[in-house]
This record gives C-alpha cells, sequence and structure tokens, in this order.
C-alpha cells in the first residue's frame, strides 16, 4: 500500500490516545508524529514541515471547558495559518465546536471515534490545504503573467543578413520543445530572442520565468530554482515553490549559464535529464514539465576543455544553438534600432525630435558599441533627455573605451571614481561580467548593483 505524502502531529496528554491515533494514522499516511506536552508545539512546528494537527480541546485533568485547546489553536494559527487543525474532543457540545471553528479550525472530532470518520475527516482537511498551497501557487504563477503582461511588445528589429539568419533558426525551432543555447556578447539581445521563442511557441499561453544564474549565489542557487519546504532552514517559515515548480508546462529562461559553479551543475543536469526535482528540506521528487532555453556570453566550449564546465551538461542544453551577432557584425541595423529607441523614448518622455540625419548615423555606424543594442539604448534615452530643441544631440563621447581616471591631484567624489572603474572594467573586456568583477575585485552580484546603479 503506497502511503500518503503528509506530516501529521497529534497532541493530547493520554498516550493512550496517542498511541492508538499512532498506529491508526500510520497505515495511511507517511510521517506521524506525537506530542503529550502542548508547551513544545511551537519547537515541533520548527522542527517539522507539518501539514494537519490533530488537538485535544482539553489538558489539564478535570478541566472540560476547551479552553487550553483553543489557546493552543490560536498559537498554531500563529506559527503558520496553513496547517490544518482538527480538534479532539470527548464532549460533544455544538458550543464548543462552534467556537473553535469560527476560530478557523477546520473540523473536530468525538472521542471515542470512529476510525472511518477520522480517516475520512482527516483525508478532508489534507485535500483542503492541497487546495490551499495550489491556490497560493497560482497567485504567484499570476503574479509573473501580470509582469509579463505589463512588458511592451516583444519583437526582433533589424534587416541584416546576420539578423535574418537567426530569424529563420527561431521560426524551426519555436514549436519545437527542444532545448536551445543562446550565445553572445552582453546587451546583444539574448533574452529578448528567448521571449521571441516563447511566444511563438505551442507554451505561449505559460508564463516565461527568467533566473539570472550569475546572480545567485552558492547558497541561494537551490532554493530559488527547486524552491524549499517549510522548516527546511531557520527562516524557511513556510513553504515556497522554486523556479521550476513555476514555470510548470511553461518556458524557464536560464540567463548566465556559462558562471554556475561545477558543484552546481551536477544538480542542473539532473533536473533537465529526469524533469523532476526535490524541493530543499523535502523527501520526494516532484515531476515537472518545462521548456528550457539557456543563455551565456562565456566562451563555453573552451570551458568545457578547461574542465570548468560539464561536457555532458553543455550537450543536454544546446540541443539547438543560436548565436546572436554583435551589433558591430550588423551595422546596417543601427538606423533602425536608433529610430526604434527614438520613437519609444520621444513617446514616453512626451518629446518630438526631427529624423537622425547622414551625419549622425554614420557617428552611430563608426562608433564599435562594446555594450550592444543595449548600449545603444541608453544612449539614445540619455539624448532623448538630455536634448532641449527637436533635433536629437546625440553624444557617444561617454561611451568610449578611453575612460580615463582622473589625475590623483584633482578632486573627485568618491561615487563618481567608482562609476569610472566600473565603467573602465567593463570596457577593458568587452562587457564580461565574471572578468570585470574579478579584476575589480567584487562579487559578480555586487557589479550587477553598481551597474544598475550607474545606469551602464
Amino acid at each position: 500500500m503506497i502511503l500518503e505524502k503528509a506530516n501529521i502531529l497529534i497532541i493530547d496528554d493520554d498516550e493512550d490516545i496517542l498511541n492508538t491515533a499512532r498506529l491508526f494514522l500510520k497505515q495511511f499516511f507517511q510521517n506521524i508524529y506525537t506530542l503529550s506536552n502542548p508547551e513544545k508545539i511551537a519547537e515541533i512546528l520548527h522542527e517539522y514541515p507539518i501539514d494537519l494537527v490533530l488537538l485535544d480541546m482539553n489538558f489539564r485533568k478535570g478541566k472540560n471547558a476547551g479552553e487550553e485547546g483553543i489557546y493552543w489553536l490560536k498559537m498554531i494559527q500563529k506559527l503558520d495559518k496553513k496547517i490544518i487543525v482538527i480538534m479532539i474532543t470527548a464532549y460533544a457540545e455544538i458550543s464548543l465546536a462552534v467556537k473553535a471553528i469560527k476560530l478557523n479550525a477546520f473540523d473536530f472530532i468525538v472521542k471515542p471515534w470512529q476510525n472511518e470518520k477520522m480517516l475520512a475527516t482527516v483525508m478532508a482537511g489534507l485535500n483542503h490545504r492541497s487546495s490551499l498551497l495550489k491556490i497560493k501557487q497560482l497567485e504567484q504563477t499570476q503574479h509573473h503573467f501580470q509582469k509579463e503582461s505589463e512588458k511592451e511588445f516583444i519583437e526582433v528589429i533589424g534587416e541584416s543578413a546576420a539578423l535574418k539568419k537567426v530569424i529563420q533558426t527561431i521560426d524551426k525551432v519555436a514549436a519545437t520543445d527542444a532545448n536551445i543555447l543562446i550565445l553572445g556578447d552582453n546587451g546583444s539581445g539574448k533574452e529578448l530572442i528567448a521571449r521571441v521563442i516563447h511566444n511563438k511557441s505551442e507554451r505561449s499561453n505559460s508564463v516565461f520565468i527568467s533566473v539570472d544564474l550569475g546572480s545567485l549565489s552558492e547558497s541561494l542557487f537551490e532554493s530559488e530554482l527547486f524552491g524549499y519546504e517549510k522548516g527546511a532552514f531557520t527562516d524557511a517559515k513556510e513553504s515556497k515553490p522554486g523556479r521550476f515548480e513555476l514555470a510548470q508546462n511553461a518556458t524557464i529562461f536560464l540567463d548566465e549559464i556559462g558562471n554556475i559553479p561545477m558543484n552546481l551543475q551536477s544538480k542542473l543536469l539532473s533536473v533537465i535529464q529526469n524533469k523532476e526535482y526535490v524541493p530543499v528540506g523535502g523527501k520526494n521528487a516532484i515531476k515537472t514539465d518545462f521548456r528550457l532555453i539557456c543563455a551565456t556570453n562565456a566562451p563555453i566550449y573552451q570551458l568545457v576543455s578547461e574542465k570548468k564546465f560539464r561536457e555532458d551538461l553543455l550537450f543536454r542544453i544546446n540541443t539547438v544553438e543560436i548565436q546572436i551577432p554583435s551589433l558591430k557584425e550588423r551595422i546596417t541595423d543601427i538606423p533602425i534600432l536608433a529610430t526604434h529607441f527614438i520613437n519609444k523614448y520621444s513617446k514616453k518622455y512626451q518629446k518630438s525630435f526631427k529624423a537622425l540625419n547622414r551625419q549622425q548615423i554614420n557617428k552611430l555606424k563608426k562608433y564599435h558599441w562594446p555594450g550592444n543594442v543595449r548600449e545603444l539604448q541608453h544612449v539614445v534615452e540619455r539624448a532623448v533627455i538630455m536634448s532641449d530643441s527637436n533635433k536629437l544631440e546625440i553624444n557617444i563621447s561617454n561611451n568610449d573605451q578611453s575612460v580615463e581616471i582622473p589625475d590623483t591631484n584633482q578632486i573627485i567624489q568618491l561615487h563618481e571614481m567608482e562609476k569610472l572603474l566600473v565603467i573602465k572594467a567593463l570596457k577593458k573586456h568587452n562587457g564580461n561580467i565574471s572578468n570585470a568583477a574579478k579584476e575589480l575585485g567584487i562579487a559578480r552580484t555586487a557589479l550587477y548593483r553598481r551597474i544598475e546603479k550607474y545606469d551602464l
């Protein structure tokens, strides 16, 4: 007989009651815990991920008013309001039952109970808890849908031969469930391509879950991707679904996959191969169905040869490989992209500008754009904000690679010095976050925060 996955706690000061209930329920459920001293409730709930509690109404000898039971009911609800509580009483008083249920107890059973009645009540309670958890997951998934719906329409902009080749590949693979690896420099539009693939796929009505692996520390990797059970660690006050659970029947996009440590690569490989995972603190594997798209700006094949990236993981994630051209490889797209961003930010900031003249277009084409499309976007937005007349003044001198740190005799504010150092490191390493962070002597996450802070 396969036991139901459930953690049930029985609380009663009568050892005979505890043993009888435990022996009966362990025939049907995986984990049965007993407690004779209600003073230890908080300790037990902290140690074990309890789903349902059978709680006696009366603990003090000679007392039958049920006040202690009400007190402990309130405490359990304060500790975890999603735990189902079923009251046990030797006195089937309607007023007492009504009082407990008004305080959100799920139900009550009367001692001596009928086994069939107890089992039916416990099963109903667990089903109710399962429904509550599913509702919460749906709410979280809906939150992702909401965020996605607020995003602007995603489209690939450009007419260059290099970009057309990418679009042709997208059209071929989008309708499949093939794992896709997108390669390209920072700012070249890897996530945009991933979103386009999702929007053209049969999973387009489901959510697109994006995960920046580069910003996840090793300690957060498993809990963020696989979720965790209540009590899995000190701050795990309640269970939380991971990104793979939210991506059920949807698309999950793993960015910066080339930068995760070897010890975490094996865990990711297992999920991709078996389409199942175990939440942190959990005991049972959860089946999952997702479309996987990965991306990296790292030299992935070089990392494999240097034994810094698992070859078997690479084989799993690159059923189809898409190389995104840098902006300097699609120079003919620069005027089209610039016009698109001008229209976008003119509307946003309620301004109007004349079309770019030939001199301005040539200036944009001659620049090397180490930050690719993202850098062009920032340059145009800054120009729209700073231009006073209807003629757009595009200044890219601040984006030149020759970023100089001022002479030490010159006074400069600390935050400006930090910004210049970050720019210099990023330029030197052509936007490679890992190498720039290493040279600056800071973690990747710290560099990401500074890039966002200074809008780089």
